[in-house]
């Protein structure tokens, strides 16, 4: 069922032509009345038991033809002409559905009932006017078929038998070999294909009458191609590549950080009785050494060389060039034993060392320049208070600058994750990179000097989501424009704003980093 509110906007966005005759607002095919109700709620109106009230479309279309004046204006104008008047608390947002700013409104009544618009008549202007945008039929193929078919008529009966020719036929030939002859034919006309010879004039007046224009013209004209077997497939809400894949992602690193071994590694494996004291053996016989599977030079004679001084068992592992080249090191002297103390603290330090756990606290990077709107000053309030507060007064209230801050993401589950903000990144290291997730963009390129990536914007920002803040009445700057990045506006006067258009930069963050960051912690 047509919605009378989603047309006016689907009209109003694609710059589409509204007629209003005979008191009727007509879209294309659909005509409503012009005091017909829109599901949109009037400002007060269904709260506390009152009853639901609703603008008709001659108060919507009024309000789009005089969107250029003031409110006061508007009200003077719409009164001299008897036209209901949209309420100021409504007229921003209403504004902002009709152009197609926003999706959708809170004050859209989904369960209002709507009215049922009638089907126009086109005009004999308007089926001309879309006429040349139609298909036509080749006239000059329709004659062909018409002299084709008349041919055909007029040798069907020239070449007719006639009774008298039966006659003569008969006279001339057996009624035996007439009967073969046509037991002959009827055998051959079983075994082929039939010819466009063999249909009946019928069908070729049933082909006519498929190419008249004449009869065929208004079927033509209201044809419509609503959609397509690939169209109807696509989703206009949900992205697959974005959507599922992110998820398998997300699963796929779970599962090979469940797999991943948590505990020490195995010892390596040591000599069969290396460790363990020798086995006491029987009275009078002398107690034998424990078998060693590593031990097997001593079960047989040592290895000729000819009488050269060769080390069999030598290796080269850990030795330099000169040493290999100028002969074997020499033997260092015993370690003392405070030497002896000092190893063994780094041998025991070493596995701590070595099992210091990575950080998964995602990093935020903001500009250094005091020109931007968002600073180490007020940042916290942003991002973790989602309320802008300027850096000049963060300054007189005594704030100090930090270089390094950890904010407080607060999560809708009542959960708190951290989140690393820093303004300068060159301090940062491979395994820091890794944990970027978010950059706060001015505009000039040279704020990616130093990055990685070959400080290339457009492909920091296929690693690192982009985000743009500036003032709603700021000209947006040219580089953002052309770059990837989201751009946040922010209204100077209008405080109550700054939570829902903050809470983007969560929004488009999460969904980020489930595609991109899952092994941080969000």
């Amino acid at each position: 069922m047509a919605d009378p509110l989603g047309l006016l906007r689907q009209y109003n966005i694609n710059k589409k032509e509204i007629i209003e005759r005979d008191n009727n607002i007509v879209f294309g095919e659909f005509s409503f009345p012009k005091t017909v109700n829109t599901n949109y709620l009037v400002w007060g109106s269904g709260k506390d038991g009152q009853t639901k009230e609703y603008y008709t479309m001659e108060c919507l279309l009024f309000l789009l033809k005089n969107v250029h004046v003031t409110h006061p204006v508007y009200v003077r104008q719409a009164a001299a002409e008897n036209i209901p008047v949209v309420r100021r608390p409504d007229r921003k947002d209403l504004l902002a559905y009709l152009n197609g700013d926003t999706s959708s409104s809170t004050s859209i009544d989904k369960s209002a009932p709507l009215e049922i618009p009638t089907q126009v008549k086109r005009t004999a202007e308007d089926i001309g006017e879309t006429s040349a945008k139609k298909p036509r039929i080749d006239v000059d193929l329709l004659k062909a078929k018409k002299q084709q078919l008349a041919a055909r008529l007029d040798a069907s009966k020239e070449t007719s038998v006639r009774l008298d020719t039966l006659k003569s036929l008969s006279e001339t030939m057996s009624v035996e070999k007439i009967a073969e002859i046509k037991a002959k034919r009827m055998a051959n006309k079983r075994t082929r294909i039939k010819d466009n010879d063999d249909i009946g004039v019928g069908g070729e007046l049933k082909g006519m009458l498929e190419f008249d224009i004449d009869m065929t013209k208004v079927i033509i004209e209201r044809e419509r191609q609503w959609r397509t077997r690939t169209t109807i497939l696509q989703s206009t809400g949900k992205n697959f590549a974005k959507n599922i894949f992110g998820l398998l992602q997300s699963l796929k690193a779970r599962e090979e950080g469940r797999h991943k071994p948590s505990g020490p590694p195995a010892p390596a494996p040591t000599a069969v009785g290396a460790g363990l004291p020798p086995r006491p053996a029987p009275a009078g016989r002398p107690n034998p050494a424990p078998y060693s599977r590593y031990d097997q030079e001593r079960f047989q004679g040592k290895e000729e060389t000819e009488g050269f001084k060769i080390d069999t068992m030598g290796t080269y592992h850990g030795m330099t060039l000169k040493s290999v080249t100028e002969g074997s090191q020499p033997r260092k002297a015993p370690p003392q034993p405070a030497q002896i103390g000092s190893q063994a603290q780094r041998a025991t330090a070493s596995p701590q060392s070595s099992n210091k756990r990575v950080s998964r606290t995602p990093i935020i990077i903001i500009p250094a320049a005091p020109s931007s709107i968002i600073s180490m000053y007020n940042v916290k309030e942003l991002l973790q208070d989602l309320k802008y507060v300027s850096s000049e007064e963060k300054r007189k209230q005594g704030f100090k600058r930090e270089n390094d801050l950890l904010i407080q993401r607060q999560k809708a589950a009542g959960q708190t994750v951290p989140y690393r903000v820093i303004d300068h990144p060159a301090k940062l290291t491979n395994a820091d990179w890794d944990r970027v997730v978010a950059v706060f963009v001015m505009g000039p390129a040279w704020q990616f000097k130093g990055w990685p990536w070959d400080g290339n914007p457009v492909e920091i920002f296929t690693k690192v989501q982009a985000f743009h803040l500036k003032w709603d009445e700021m000209k947006l700057d040219n580089n953002v424009a052309r770059w990837a990045v989201t751009v946040l506006n922010l209204s100077k006067t209008k405080r109550h704003l700054d939570r829902a258009t903050l809470m983007t930069i969560w929004e488009k963050l999460d969904k980020f980093m489930i595609r991109n960051k899952s092994h941080l912690r969000f």
